[in-house]
């Protein structure tokens, strides 16, 4: 696995090749090296450099399959944000941990303000997403309050 370093935005020693290389292995990740190099007009070697340089600064952090959940099953996802009522260092770690350790929970940040937490959720369906919500989540310790939003269309997804 590659570094986490994390560079500062719009670091100067990116030059518009570097952002294509970024842009084209986002895209897709499966790439050879031959083809990245042949798209973004260097030959393989130089190019192969300028990948392991960006693997390094910790910009490209990894690569992973991206799965259509759908095709899976598992057709709803929800946008869930959980408030909580406790601050306590340890509630919030369990609490964090717990939410964490759900395979339902695909996505899962802490927020400035409200709400405390934003979780992306995949389920088959609203029968599915109800048994998840209040057999797994309502009733946490900490939890104040969960507000479900669940999605309607996806406009643009990156990482």
């Amino acid at each position: 696995m590659c570094p986490r370093r994390r560079p500062p935005r719009n670091d100067p020693a990116l030059d518009p090749i570097d952002r294509d290389i970024l842009r084209l292995l986002r895209e897709d990740g499966r790439l050879t090296n031959v083809e990245l190099a042949r798209r973004v007009g260097l030959s393989p070697p130089p190019c192969l450099r300028r990948v392991r340089r960006l693997e390094e600064a910790g910009i490209i952090t990894g690569y992973r399959a991206s799965v259509d959940h759908e095709a899976l099953g598992g057709g709803l996802e929800v946008m869930v944000s959980v408030e909580v009522s406790m601050s306590d260092l340890k509630t919030l770690a369990d609490l964090e941990e717990t939410l964490a350790g759900y395979e339902e929970v695909v996505e899962f940040r802490r927020l400035f303000g409200r709400p405390d937490y934003l979780l992306r959720v995949l389920v088959a369906d609203y029968s599915a997403y109800e048994a998840f919500q209040t057999g797994k989540v309502i009733g946490l310790p900490g939890i104040a309050r969960v507000v479900s939003q669940p999605t309607m269309k996806k406009i643009k997804v990156l990482d």
